[in-house]
């Protein structure tokens, strides 16, 4: 961009009760490239404006819906340069397509559509507007986790053998989904969330960070979903066996019914040479662990660390950098593909910032896992 100054950001979603609008915010706007500047935070006028207000942004940029926001923003000189779609599944594709039609790039929430199908369709939105698209799977973010994928490509591992991943949340062990709270509501809805519960909310970053570690393709899944909370209508607990394109095997375990845990990502590759953990809980330490018995730990922001590494890291070693610094990162590279692109550059995203392909690759995820599990059989991806 030739005018030094912030990219304007519209969001649509993220009102009263919402937990990820606000760290969305946070995120997009700590490098200070970018402001939030208007919104439809809810389908209530009244709730939009409140929104908007605890936001301290102009009372008239708070619309009552997308399609008000873009075309009042389309006519504005001082308009928004992209939005953030921060809602239920359900509303994923009508939006990105309302404003990729429209012009205007798009930061989506995972996962990129409610089904399988809408995320093909989605697909061939993104490549007709030819604008940048982004996905927020947050540990793409994470400083180690950068440094891990570097450590797989390299060769450091070896021949990678077997991948283990977990995500483990106990937040829906009891179903407060019937106390009026929102954000358990809708996610156990199948009109609002898609087919899939726990495997969409949460499943898809374990997915995405086997196969953006590793650098390897899943080609088949055998996968058992379950509603362990009596009445609910989607899952709230995964287990699946993986097959990779090299022919290593993964496990992937998720679940929102495992008592106790927090936000227990934790991942683990292992190689003919050397093996690697990280936990979310735990970012700022990579382990290292060697055929012949040494173990490193790797701190994020050491010296040693790969280039992708330490360009994401914004303090020096000791300072803790977790959740919002990982997410800032996505946006941080978003804002320099959307430069790129106001320059003519195409195909501006990075390869360490998810886009499309991702969502596609996360929805067939969902959509195999749960085949996989009526059948009760492998499912080729």
């Amino acid at each position: 961009m030739t005018e030094q100054r912030k990219l304007r950001m519209g969001l649509a979603g993220g009102g009263a009760g919402a937990f990820i609008g606000p760290v969305h915010r946070i995120a997009a706007e700590l490098d200070g490239r970018i402001e939030l500047v208007a919104g439809a935070f809810s389908s209530s006028p009244e709730k939009s404006r409140a929104a908007a207000a605890s936001y301290r942004i102009d009372p008239e940029r708070a619309y009552a819906n997308y399609d008000e926001m873009l075309r009042a923003e389309k006519q504005r000189n001082d308009g928004i340069d992209f939005v953030v779609i921060a809602t239920p599944n359900h509303l994923h594709l009508p939006m990105a397509r309302a404003a990729l039609e429209a012009g205007i790039p798009v930061v989506s929430d995972k996962p990129a559509t409610a089904t399988y199908d809408e995320a093909l369709e989605l697909e061939k939105v993104v490549a007709k507007a030819a604008i940048p698209y982004a996905l927020t799977h947050t540990y793409a973010g994470y400083s180690l986790v950068r440094d891990a994928r570097a450590l797989c490509a390299s060769g450091e591992l070896g021949e990678i053998r077997k991948v283990n991943v977990e995500y483990l949340q106990g937040w829906l062990s009891q179903p407060i989904e019937h106390t009026g709270q929102k954000q358990a509501g809708w996610r156990v809805d199948p009109a609002l969330s898609g087919p899939g519960g726990c495997i969409g909310d949460i499943g898809t970053h374990a997915f995405h960070l086997v196969e953006y570690t590793t650098g390897l393709k899943v080609t088949a899944i055998h996968g058992t979903l379950r509603s362990v909370v009596p009445g609910r209508r989607v899952d709230d607990d995964c287990t699946a066996l993986l097959k990779l394109n090299n022919g290593a095997m993964g496990a992937l375990i998720t679940s929102q019914i495992a008592t106790g845990e927090g936000n227990g990502v934790r991942y683990r590759v292992y190689g003919e040479k050397a093996s690697l953990y990280w936990a979310q809980e735990d970012p700022n330490r990579l382990h290292l662990r060697h055929a012949n018995g040494r173990e490193e730990i790797r701190h994020a922001a050491g010296s040693y660390l790969s280039p992708d590494a330490r360009a994401v890291t914004r303090l020096p070693g000791g300072h803790p950098e977790g959740y919002l610094e990982a997410f800032a990162v996505l946006y941080r590279e978003f804002a320099d593909a959307y430069e790129a692109w106001r320059a003519g550059k195409p195909n501006p995203l990075p390869p360490t910032l998810p886009g499309i392909e991702a969502g596609v690759r996360g929805m067939r995820f969902i959509e195999r896992t749960i085949e996989s599990s009526k059948s009760g059989t492998w499912v080729e991806f």
